[in-house]
């Protein structure tokens, strides 16, 4: 069953279910295609009869990305097209309670970490810049920079402490150390834009990244001249890739050809399923940590929840 919320006049751009709530989905959303306009953030959740509006907040430019809190259940941060990281809070009705404007174009990517004893969040922007912030969102605490192209992603290592990954359109995926405030790592893993990179969440040394070129890859950092798997079925570029939380070796992807796939990449024939539930972009997708749903957005306006066959009860294995 598909649960489905419409949100008029909105493109979903990115999408994340709570961490400590199974039922509870954000997603950054903005007009126009993000081209133009303004952006909503959206706070959904999901009941016996579908997908709830629990709360909305406007902002004056479109907004591309969301994250969780890991350590507080009300906090959120969105990035947005005026180079603004913003601190939301889900039991404040208004306004931010604090907004960080240091990039100087679209911040595409945020992310918190999530390692014991961090609680660091990471901004990658379209200047080609990333940056490394406490929650308070006062003032960054390092800028790094490397990347030769816009960075569309930047994702912390579920088991590193202090290590994340960011791809870009300069075709690479890089490793970095925010302690050094380097780059340990470059890999040339696409002759194309990569638009998104996850980390797979049973083995530190497995990132999966997702290109124009319309390829999944996915790569061992102790070997990474040639990727481990190349999946491939997508007819236009992938917007986002995500692992599964409880598979060591199934992921997704969502994609510009309108569909949403599920991979094992340790088969020889890896694609597992096809969605075709969008007419538009697919720009967002999450695994849920709680129960085997995934939750996508589209800018058809509409964000999904589902489980697919794929994942149902026996149909995969840890």
């Amino acid at each position: 069953m598909v649960k489905t919320f419409h949100s008029p006049g909105r493109h979903g751009y990115a999408v994340e279910v709570s961490p400590f709530f199974a039922n509870r989905v954000a997603c950054a959303s903005s007009q126009y295609y993000g081209i133009a306009g303004c952006g909503t953030l959206l706070v959904l959740e999901e009941t016996e009869a579908g997908l709830d509006l629990v709360r909305s907040w406007e902002w004056g430019d479109g907004l591309f990305d969301v994250t969780w809190s890991e350590s507080n259940e009300h906090l959120l941060v969105a990035g947005g097209g005026d180079g603004s990281l913003q601190l939301w809070d889900t039991a404040n009705h208004s306004a931010p309670l604090r907004v960080a404007k240091e990039h100087t174009q679209e911040v595409y990517s945020v992310d918190w970490s999530q390692t014991r004893g961090e609680n660091l969040i990471i901004s990658g922007s379209w200047d080609q810049t990333i940056k490394l912030w406490e929650p308070t969102l006062s003032q960054s605490l390092s800028t790094l920079r490397g990347h030769e192209g816009v960075i569309y992603s930047t994702i912390w290592s579920p088991h590193i402490p202090g290590c994340f990954a960011s791809a870009s359109g300069d075709g690479t995926l890089r490793l970095w150390d925010v302690k050094a405030a380097a780059c340990r790592l470059v890999v040339p893993a696409h002759r194309a834009e990569i638009l998104s990179c996850d980390w797979c969440k049973y083995d530190q040394n497995v990132v999966a990244t997702g290109s124009v070129d319309c390829s999944v890859c996915v790569w061992d950092l102790r070997n990474p001249r040639q990727p481990v798997n190349q999946l491939q079925g997508h007819t236009y570029a992938i917007r986002r890739v995500k692992f599964s939380p409880f598979s060591r070796c199934v992921l997704s992807s969502c994609s510009y050809d309108f569909t949403v796939r599920f991979w094992d990449h340790s088969r020889s024939r890896p694609l597992m399923e096809t969605l075709e539930q969008h007419s538009e972009f697919v720009c967002g997708l999450d695994f849920n940590l709680h129960t085997p749903q995934v939750v996508d957005c589209s800018w058809d306006e509409t964000v999904k929840i589902y489980t697919p066959a794929c994942l149902s009860a026996g149909a995969h294995t840890p």
